[in-house]
């Protein structure tokens, strides 16, 4: 039988999703071994979970999906409650069903959305984040919004975007399909920046939220993106942006809207 959960979590002093075995180094904690740990204790047997996204170290998640396998039937939400009472205070499971046997969160998924949050004009501290300095990148600059939002709109479509990853990404094809990729101002000096699409690269939603930030603050101008992608040059685009601004806000699948509870609350396609 395999269940699937929606997971949330504060990724701050995560080292990302993946757990990570270093026998010649100390312990690593990833919300991959938390969690599996938690599903162990309930389920009292050993699970293997399978998350449709690898998160990196710091960033966080509202829509995480996870799958794991077990023999034994326990209702869905007895086991929110259970796997709950088993977890840190930094993660979350907020759903879990049951679908069906070949339902694969990685092959199946459609679709990811991430938000970066970013905090600006931040020379003056009074408007660096407080309270949400975990969730909120920030910077020195005053960006120019609407300039950011006519760059946003030409990272939509297939590009290659060899250009937006580190250097050993290690994927066989650097070619990538963005449905969206939106500015918007949350109040005078805190920005979201929305992007989805069916899959990315290693760092490429963090070096994309650089390469916004760099058209905001005037250096590089919205209609220079197009040429920028093309060059697949890393030292074009902007910088990797902080880990702490990022969060994977939901996952996707054939027939499921787009919003991470409706998407586990609806019967899963065979596909």
């Amino acid at each position: 039988m395999r269940y699937r959960m929606i997971v949330a979590y504060d990724g701050t002093d995560f080292h990302g999703w993946q757990k990570q075995v270093h026998p010649e180094r100390t312990y690593l904690r990833t919300v991959q071994d938390v969690l599996e740990k938690a599903v162990i204790k309930v389920m009292r047997a050993p699970v293997i979970l399978t998350g449709a996204s690898r998160t990196d170290a710091g960033v966080h998640a509202n829509g995480q999906v996870v799958t794991f396998d077990a023999a034994n039937e326990i209702p869905p939400d007895k086991l929110v409650l259970g796997f709950n009472s088993w977890l840190p205070d930094d993660v979350q499971v907020l759903h879990v069903d049951i679908v069906h046997s070949r339902f694969n969160p990685i092959t199946h998924c459609t679709s990811k959305g991430y938000r970066y949050m970013l905090a600006h004009g931040c020379s003056n501290p009074l408007r660096k984040p407080l309270f949400d300095r975990k969730y909120t990148a920030f910077t020195t600059y005053a960006l120019d919004v609407e300039k950011m939002q006519e760059a946003a709109s030409h990272f939509l479509g297939e590009h290659d975007f060899a250009g937006f990853t580190k250097l050993n990404h290690g994927r066989k094809t650097t070619v990538r399909q963005v449905d969206q990729c939106e500015v918007s101002s949350l109040d005078d000096w805190r920005i979201a920046i929305d992007i989805a699409g069916t899959g990315f690269l290693w760092n490429m939603v963090r070096i994309m939220a650089g390469t916004l930030l760099e058209v905001g603050r005037g250096y590089i101008t919205p209609d220079s993106i197009p040429e920028i992608i093309n060059s697949c040059d890393r030292k074009r685009a902007g910088k990797t942006m902080a880990a702490q601004g990022l969060s994977l806000e939901w996952v996707a699948f054939e027939n499921h809207s787009p919003n991470k509870l409706a998407i586990s609350k609806k019967p899963c396609s065979e596909k």
